[in-house]
């Protein structure tokens, strides 16, 4: 059987980039705008765009592989659903005593990362099981009954269930999920049992929320790109990257959601260890910078670093244990709210801080000229002279560069006192260091220099 084109496709916080390898091996690429209100779009202008290039049609096509950041950049943006939590009785406060010890033992002022789910959507029910998976106290069905009304008055849109040692015995945990889609049939559910069926209560209960915090914009996101791509004729079989390096279904993916988190920096880093073996290069730090965050994965021995738990947005200095533990097979990388995207801004110390909120890609940053206000990561690289105009997003935007002098001298220079050239340098050299410290965190925790 002959072979046949390959389309490969990846969205991010910014850009959405395509990559079409032919039948003889040959790449095309293509380059367009993510479109935050409907990503499938993107996709779908890209995948043309590329398709156009080669002059094929999209039924020559013989498989379409998709990595994304959608659920990483919401959740480290706190973008996600509403979501409330189940938890067996005298468990409310998981959450939050997490590992109970403290990543930082010498400051005295510490925050930790706030849960995903407030306390008073830690909802409460009375049942036990035992690690053996024996009822002590079998599920009352009237506690679950009594927090619908509350899901219901709170506009909660996706629910996890998370029930101690639910692993060993899954029963209480299947029972109450059938309860509240009696009552709630439109509600999205997560449960433990199936998301993460394995001992350690706190990082079980941290992956099923993060599932449910993601579930229902990436529910709604590949349904959108599924039949945006069947309308353009791609008949052909669609897969979907996952945290670990492989790939699963587009009904797996939006049922296990949190585990395309490290979808797109997976493959990123599947890459730099292919190059790796390319070059002969047994240990080296892969790097991948975005338009919302920049990962960092060691490859040691020419396989990228693996794990069974990572954490995502480590907010104290990428310290372990500051960011959300999520339990899942992934090959681990050091991620942060620093992108193309990031914005910058002065705070009460005259500090500059970047990140991790993003301008994403619309409006996007002030030189798209589509609107943005806020100077972020590009406007300083353009400004600095790092990005040539000319080759800006590939030539596919003519940056005005006006408008990004504009949003730094207000934004930055003028808190600081200083001019709109050594703020742009500033803004660089602070999201250059920002990165720099979570790669030496990262190695440093492998053991490596």
């Amino acid at each position: 059987m002959a072979r046949r084109a390959r389309l490969a496709v990846d969205i991010g916080g910014t850009f959405t980039d395509i990559a079409l390898e032919l039948a003889d091996g040959a790449l095309v690429t293509a380059k367009t705008l993510t479109t935050p209100a409907a990503p499938e779009d993107g996709v779908v202008a890209g995948a043309h765009e590329a398709l156009a290039k080669a002059g094929l049609a999209p039924g020559e096509i013989g498989v379409v592989i998709h990595g994304t950041t959608l659920a990483t950049n919401a959740l480290i943006e706190k973008r996600g659903a509403k979501v409330a939590l189940l938890v067996t009785e005298g468990h409310r406060d998981s959450l939050e005593m997490a590992y109970e010890n403290r990543f930082e033992q010498y400051d005295v002022n510490i925050d930790r990362p706030p849960p995903l789910v407030p306390r008073w959507l830690r909802l409460p029910i009375r049942e036990r099981m035992n690690a053996k998976g024996e009822a002590l106290i079998p599920l009352d069905e009237s506690s679950v009954s009594g927090v619908i009304p509350t899901i219901e008055k709170e506009g909660v849109e996706s629910l996890a269930i998370g029930f101690l040692h639910s692993y060993a015995n899954s029963a209480h945990e299947n029972r109450a999920a059938e309860i509240i889609a009696r009552a709630l049939p439109r509600l999205s559910i997560s449960l433990s049992s199936d998301v993460a069926p394995e001992i350690r209560e706190y990082e079980r209960q941290t992956t099923t929320v993060a599932n449910a915090y993601v579930r229902p914009l990436m529910e709604r996101y590949l349904r959108a790109l599924l039949s945006a791509l069947r309308e353009r004729g791609f008949a052909c079989p669609f897969l979907l990257v996952t945290s670990g390096g492989g790939l699963c279904t587009a009904e797996t993916a939006a049922r296990h959601p949190v585990r395309l988190v490290e979808s797109g920096p997976a493959g990123g880093a599947v890459l730099a260890a292919s190059l790796a073996r390319r070059m002969n290069i047994a240990e080296l730090l892969s790097f991948d910078m975005g338009g919302t965050t920049a990962k960092m994965c060691l490859i040691d021995g020419f396989e990228p670093s693996t794990a069974r738990v990572f954490e995502v947005d480590r907010s104290y200095r990428f310290k372990k244990g500051s960011g959300l533990p999520i339990r899942i097979p992934v090959i681990e990388l050091v991620e942060i709210g620093a992108g193309g995207g990031s914005i910058a801004q002065v705070d009460a110390l005259k500090r500059v801080n970047v990140g991790p909120q993003s301008a994403g890609a619309d409006p996007g940053p002030a030189c798209y000229g589509r609107g943005g206000k806020r100077f972020t990561v590009t406007d300083a690289d353009l400004m600095a002279g790092r990005i040539l105009p000319e080759r800006f997003a590939g030539g596919t935007i003519a940056p005005a560069i006006d408008a990004a002098a504009a949003s730094c001298e207000r934004d930055v220079a003028r808190p600081l006192g200083v001019d709109a050239e050594e703020a742009a340098f500033a803004v660089g050299e602070t999201v250059d260091e920002n990165m720099a410290a979570a790669a030496r965190a990262h190695a440093v925790e492998h053991g490596k220099d």
